[in-house]
């Protein structure tokens, strides 16, 4: 059993920042994407879209940079969110949040904490309040 496996339940979205949230719109929605989620997060505009079970998070930012490989970060579904954070965070994990962040996100919100691999890759802790 590894780490992650007393928390997380897969793939939770990969986030992709966009220079052009219209573009974006129309390139996902074309392929068979549909928007799953629209959210107002301090003015920018995050918006989910999803097929299957493949979930890709894009919002306006000055970080995209439009190359091949401009993945911003992968999230992981969390269980537990605090377990999650503990436990990542006592085997020595590159933390980059010293605590549990929150989104109003969905209908009761998110909670999320980012760790870095070696490569400078971010991966996302996420949970989903209900």
């Amino acid at each position: 059993m590894s780490l992650i496996d007393n928390f997380t339940t897969g793939l939770q979205h990969i986030g992709i920042p966009t220079k052009d949230m219209a573009a974006t719109t129309a390139f996902w929605t074309s392929l068979g994407f549909t928007v799953k989620g629209t959210f107002d997060n301090d003015g920018v505009t995050v918006k989910f879209f999803e097929y299957k079970n493949v979930v890709i998070e894009s919002w306006e930012g000055a970080e995209a940079t439009g190359i091949a490989g401009a993945i911003n970060h992968i999230s992981l579904d969390t269980t537990d969110i605090q377990k999650a954070f503990n436990d990542v965070k006592a085997h020595g994990f590159k933390m980059v949040e010293n605590e549990i962040q929150h989104l109003p996100f969905w209908d009761h919100g998110i909670q999320y904490f980012n760790i870095t691999g070696p490569n400078g890759e971010v991966v996302e802790f996420c949970h989903i309040n209900e």
